[in-house]
C-alpha cells in the first residue's frame, strides 16, 4: 500500500449551525458543496477537507484535559498564531497554549473537537 495524499477529517457536531459559525466565521475556512443525502458541512482547506457530520449528541473523549495537545485534534498552520489568539479571544473560544513551547495553540470547536493552530 502506498498512501499518497490526506483528502478529509470528518468531525461530529451536534449543532451544525454554531459549528458552521465556527469553522466559517471564526476560522475562515471556505465553504464547498457537498452530497445532500446526510445533514452536515464541508469545507476546504488548500487541497484537504474538513467534514462536518451532525451527530444526536455530543461526544467527549479527552484522555488528558489538562494538557489539549494530548487528545485527538486536527491541525491547520497559520501566518500568526497572536492574530489566531486574538480572534478567538474576541470570539469568545477557549484556547491554551501548547506547553511544548512551539509557537501554537489550541481551541475548541462548540462540540470539544479540538483544534492546533500552529504558526508556520
Amino acid at each position: 500500500m502506498q498512501i499518497v495524499r490526506a483528502l478529509h477529517t470528518a468531525l461530529l457536531v451536534s449543532d451544525l449551525e454554531r459549528a458552521e459559525y465556527f469553522y466559517g466565521s471564526v476560522l475562515g475556512l471556505a465553504k464547498v458543496e457537498r452530497p445532500s443525502h446526510f445533514a452536515g458541512a464541508w469545507y476546504q482547506v488548500a487541497d484537504y477537507q474538513i467534514h462536518l457530520i451532525t451527530a444526536t449528541q455530543r461526544v467527549d473523549d479527552r484522555v488528558d484535559h489538562e494538557r489539549w495537545g494530548r487528545n485527538r485534534h486536527i491541525a491547520f498552520a497559520v501566518a500568526d498564531v497572536q492574530a489566531a489568539k486574538d480572534q478567538l479571544l474576541r470570539h469568545g473560544y477557549a484556547l491554551q497554549m501548547s506547553a511544548s513551547g512551539r509557537t501554537a495553540l489550541f481551541t475548541e470547536d462548540p462540540d470539544g473537537n479540538l483544534v492546533e493552530l500552529s504558526e508556520m
